[in-house]
């Protein structure tokens, strides 16, 4: 053979290898990219398949000066996982009257009704008295007898102010969890002296006039309600989320469990621990998922 035959063989063997190689990384390309779509796929129906899903809403209750920007990212992002459907909003007025915008559809796809008080900044009593007219709506409109509530911060207050009110009256829907996020259950007392493992076994030691007003309350607390305290730590040396101290919002967790009631508590640390991203944190959609819905 002679040389320039030679040379021209050399260079199309060096021509198909680097075609061949090319060809080979463009095939492992494409077989990355659809195994990661099969394992979204997989992550979302697996999601699906632990998710129980039943036709009994799920309230949300902003806290002191909250909007609907308050639970917004949180629904949305629940919505987006295919964990629940937000179906319906109700506005309550200052008079008690309720504007709803939406519909509950019956379905089996865990509805989430958010909850406005036109007058965000009222006091707990007067939202307690709210949250009842909020139940009574789901009842008479759409024959609701189980609920689940999510409150943030003085919406978690107010309603567990409900349920030491009305927690025994048969005529409204029964409450069957409620979850309350950096909730100052024991106003904003902040006794860091006393240790978190020796507040959640005996109490508080120090107690506000709230914390005192639900001890008198205890009596009238379904047992069957069963309870979820979510609390934000900023860092080991911030026992707080900025707003509510740590204590504050596990304060009553000893109370209820010695009523007898089932009750979870958990400490979210980190910069999105703080008062104002409790509800933005996407750990703390999965645990109120997990919760409520038995993710």
């Amino acid at each position: 053979m002679t040389e320039p035959i030679k040379n021209l063989c050399k260079r199309a063997t060096a021509a198909a290898l680097v075609l061949i190689s090319l060809f080979a990384l463009s095939g492992c390309q494409t077989t990355k990219i659809n195994t990661t779509e099969v394992s979204d796929k997989e992550k979302t129906a697996e999601s699906s398949k632990v998710i129980e899903k039943t036709t009994i809403p799920t309230l949300f209750f902003h806290g002191y000066s909250g909007t609907e920007n308050s639970f917004k990212g949180m629904l949305r992002r629940l919505e987006k996982n295919q964990q629940a459907v937000k179906e319906l909003v109700l506005t309550v007025g200052t008079d008690g009257q309720i504007q709803a915008t939406g519909d509950l559809s019956g379905k089996a796809g865990n509805p989430m009704v958010q909850v406005l008080f036109e007058d965000n900044k009222n006091n707990e009593w007067n939202q307690a008295e709210w949250i009842k007219t909020c139940l009574l709506y789901l009842k008479e409109n759409y024959g609701i007898d189980k609920v689940n509530i999510v409150g943030h911060s003085m919406g978690g207050v107010s309603a567990l102010r409900y349920l030491g009110t009305y927690g025994q009256d048969t005529s409204l829907p029964q409450v069957q969890t409620l979850t309350a996020i950096g909730a100052p259950f024991n106003d904003f007392v902040d006794d860091s002296a006393q240790s978190l493992t020796d507040e959640l076994a005996k109490g508080p030691a120090v107690v506000s006039n709230r914390y005192q007003d639900y001890q008198q309350m205890i009596g009238n607390i379904p047992i069957t309600t069963r309870f979820f305290l979510i609390a934000g730590q900023l860092d080991e040396t911030d026992l707080s989320d900025g707003t509510v101290p740590l204590n504050s919002a596990l304060a009553v967790y000893a109370l209820l469990k010695q009523r007898g009631n089932e009750i979870e508590e958990k400490v979210v640390t980190g910069e999105n621990a703080s008062h104002s991203m409790l509800h933005e944190n996407q750990e703390v959609d999965q645990l109120v998922s997990r919760f409520i819905w038995k993710e």
